[in-house]
């Protein structure tokens, strides 16, 4: 094994400059890694369906009140079935059907979500140097919202399984994959990272929770060190998604509690899911012994929106 060399709180808020992708794709950029993403990434994703086989990588959004959800989606019926009697005659009537509202409060540790470059702030300024104050109460996200991406994310997905490969059903909270650990995961799955891939590490925390139940978020969760911010921008991957937020907590910094979040996102333009399901999608690479798959990430359409939840489909 590597030994790496852990760095201080300073060395890692070195990384705002060493990793900036401010005005690397234009002033006006609103896209950031999913630059990385073009037509010939898409094409060479698209040839990798070959059993037409999809995979949903979503949790399903429910109104359970756990430890580790916070706000819980509000969900209410605005019109029921209960109220129609059967009848088998084919007579004329009035309309009649079902509906329902919902409302969630999506960023957090629960729902599967992904966020645009606007939901993080570093000094008061997000992704290309715009300054926070472009997100305002009565409008929303003026600027870096989920709109940017409105034609969906379509590329090349790639699951590096750190669980199945550390040989464990599940990582422990605090415990953290460092770079040295993704490029042996890689080599030993026999995948070579691309331009513009959709990287999905797998800890095994969803499937903990499913097995044991929810835990307090004080707890922690394991996920990527600090260290591996350097690593995704050499690779240049698109979008990190994870079965929580992809990093590891505590993360070992007092003033950065999630420096993936904090530096990633607003200077690389790093595109960020959070909370997916990668248990089904894990057994059907191993049951392939393939780890790369199309991936579909439909975001809503939200009109000066900070993110949106998303089912991602990855197709074999």
């Amino acid at each position: 094994m590597v030994d790496i060399q852990i760095p201080d709180e300073d060395q890692v808020v070195d990384y705002v400059q060493s990793v900036s992708n401010w005005g690397r794709w234009g002033q006006d950029d609103e896209l950031g890694t999913i630059n990385h993403i073009g037509p010939e990434q898409r094409k060479k994703a698209a040839a990798l369906v070959l059993d037409g086989v999809a995979v949903s990588c979503a949790r399903p959004i429910t109104t359970e009140t756990a430890p580790d959800t916070g706000s819980p989606p509000l969900h209410y019926m605005t019109n029921s079935g209960e109220g129609y009697a059967i009848s088998d005659e084919v007579l004329p009537q009035p309309g009649q059907g079902s509906g329902d509202f919902i409302g969630m409060r999506f960023h957090g540790y629960s729902i599967t979500h992904l966020d645009s470059l606007c939901h993080i702030f570093w000094n008061g300024r997000m992704y290309n140097g715009r300054p926070s104050s472009m997100v305002t109460t009565r409008d929303g996200a003026t600027v870096n919202s989920i709109e940017a991406v409105q034609d969906g994310v379509v590329g090349r997905g790639v699951l590096l399984d750190a669980a199945r490969h550390r040989g464990v059903d599940w990582m422990q909270p605090g415990e953290a994959i460092m770079p040295d650990e993704l490029n042996r995961i890689a080599t030993d799955q026999g995948t070579m990272l691309q331009q513009g891939d959709i990287l999905m590490v797998r800890t095994g925390h969803y499937q903990r929770r499913r097995k044991e139940g929810p835990r307090p978020l004080a707890e922690g969760w394991p996920g990527l060190h600090a260290t591996c911010i350097p690593w995704l921008q050499e690779h240049n991957v698109a979008v990190l998604g994870g079965d929580i937020n992809s990093e590891v907590a505590p993360s070992g910094y007092p003033n950065i509690r999630e420096p993936i979040h904090q530096i990633a996102l607003p200077y690389m333009g790093l595109w960020l899911m959070d909370n997916c399901n990668l248990e089904e999608l894990s057994e059907a690479c191993a049951e392939r012994n393939r780890w790369e798959f199309l991936l579909t990430i439909a975001p809503l359409r939200i009109r000066y929106g900070t993110g949106s939840p998303v089912n991602p489909i990855a197709m074999f």
